[in-house]
């Protein structure tokens, strides 16, 4: 589900902005500073000055691999002083907020901005459909709202 709401997020910035990237970590070797980790920051950490972190609830908190690319980067080249939204996705029903409170602190001390508008989303099967369409409205407008409110942030 999460890559499904990443695609969701990368079409919609797409059409708004330019320069637009979707990076997965799937299948990234990052656990350790490589060359693989070097290239990723590279091509996409060190250029961006905003990231959207769409994460899925794992362990009441986030998965291990993005804590471990964050800690295996360039703190100050790839995070200080940049911009972050965060949605949160999960099966239950807290949409992973305990994973964004986690991460919203370790973002606040790489120093990166974090915008207010969160977005919680609950029960992830019944807002997304296997093709990646949202299902309910409301969801569908509190992330064109996330997104234009982060485009002015």
């Amino acid at each position: 589900m999460t890559i499904r709401i990443a695609n969701i997020y990368y079409k919609r910035l797409s059409a708004l902005a330019d320069n637009v990237h979707l990076l997965s970590l799937e299948h990234k070797k990052i656990w350790e500073r490589g060359a693989e980790m070097l290239e990723l920051e590279k091509e996409y950490l060190i250029p961006a000055q905003k990231f959207v972190f769409i994460m899925p609830e794992y362990n009441a908190s986030f998965p291990g691999i993005l804590k471990l690319m964050l800690d295996n980067s360039d703190v100050k080249k790839c995070w200080w002083y940049k911009k972050a939204i965060l949605v949160g996705l999960s099966d239950g029903r807290a949409g992973n907020l305990r994973g964004l409170e986690h991460m919203t602190a370790i973002l606040h001390y790489l120093k990166v901005n974090v915008m207010y508008n969160k977005l919680l989303l609950s029960k992830i099967n019944e807002e997304v459909n296997k093709d990646g369409d949202v299902l309910k409205p409301e969801t569908d407008k509190a992330i064109d709202l996330q997104i234009q409110e982060f485009l002015k942030f």
